[in-house]
């Protein structure tokens, strides 16, 4: 169903289902008594508010079998050939159902296989070309940032210029996913290039100020940004503002960095959602051997151990 003009799909799913900004307002508070993402949440009732538009009712009115028939052509849709939309609609009615105590509607709806896909990433000289694309300072600096701390989109419009230590070469990340502070090391070459911008810009407050609300710059503004300078360059790989994240952890453990630091600097919970890196990193093969050979620098001489 298409938008009315000037009205997005939250506001007409409670313009004809008024019930629905009391969930709304459910899931927002759950979101935020979980510490989980503002864009997790908006994900979420974007899809539930497309399901109330598209039957006219809650989905706990709504029977199972309609559900089920309305989850059959979100998959078969051919306008979304890696089925996102039936995935994430299958997300947001399973976080409802549980939300709203109804475990058993949320474990009949289909199970999702986990994707096995590996992250595509930049290579040096193609990150060289995308950061050379931009004519304005300020979308070559955010760029490069983004690669040079392997940051999150929300982790960079949620810095402030306070969370610089040009002294320290230090980024303090504040209160990112899993409600988790890091700091992670500011390049030199990086600090020049903030400098310049700070000179040029006078920023207010936030590092990257923009037309939110609050004068911070969005996520969106950052993934536009990434799309336009990818066009000026010859990349053909289909990467996200998100690639630039997976080609500093990459490009780190490349260059030695050990996967338990890789974990610190990425903000990561777990070690296994780092651990996918090493299948796309290009490190050197060490041969197998005794670890006594090199306690002794044993080079297959005579001498004794």
């Amino acid at each position: 169903m298409r938008k009315k003009s000037g009205f997005t799909m939250v506001e007409q799913a409670i313009a004809l289902v008024p019930e629905f900004a009391t969930v709304v307002r459910k899931l927002d508070q759950q979101v935020t008594l979980r510490g989980q993402s503002k864009s997790t949440l908006n994900n979420y009732i974007r899809r539930i508010a497309l399901c109330v538009v598209h039957f006219g009712r809650l989905p706990e009115q709504i029977d199972p079998d309609e559900i089920n028939e309305y989850l059959v052509g979100l998959a078969l849709d051919p306008k979304s050939p890696s089925r996102s939309s039936f995935k994430h609609m299958v997300y947001g009615l399973r976080y409802y159902y549980r939300l709203m105590g109804m475990n058993k509607n949320a474990i009949a709806l289909p199970s999702l296989k986990k994707e096995t896909k590996l992250p595509v990433i930049l290579n040096q000289q193609e990150l060289k070309a995308l950061f050379a694309a931009p004519t304005l300072l300020k979308q070559r600096v955010v760029l490069t940032l983004i690669y040079s701390a392997g940051l999150r989109g929300q982790e960079v419009i949620n810095l402030k210029i306070s969370d610089i230590d040009f002294e320290r070469k230090t980024i303090h990340i504040r209160q990112s996913k899993y409600k988790k502070d890091r700091i992670v090391p500011l390049a030199d070459s990086m600090a020049v290039g903030l400098k310049k911008y700070l000179a040029a810009e006078n920023p207010h407050i936030w590092l990257f100020n923009g037309k939110e609300a609050d004068g911070r710059y969005s996520v969106k503004g950052l993934s536009w940004v990434m799309r336009e300078n990818l066009k000026k360059t010859s990349i053909t790989k289909q990467v996200n503002l998100h690639s630039l994240r997976h080609s500093y952890a990459t490009h780190l453990l490349e260059q030695g960095v050990n996967i338990v630091t890789l974990k610190e600097l990425l903000g990561h919970a777990e070690i296994t959602t780092t651990m996918i890196y090493l299948h796309i990193a290009q490190c050197d093969l060490v041969k197998a051997h005794s670890p006594l050979d090199r306690l002794y620098n044993y080079n297959g001489d005579a001498r004794k151990a």
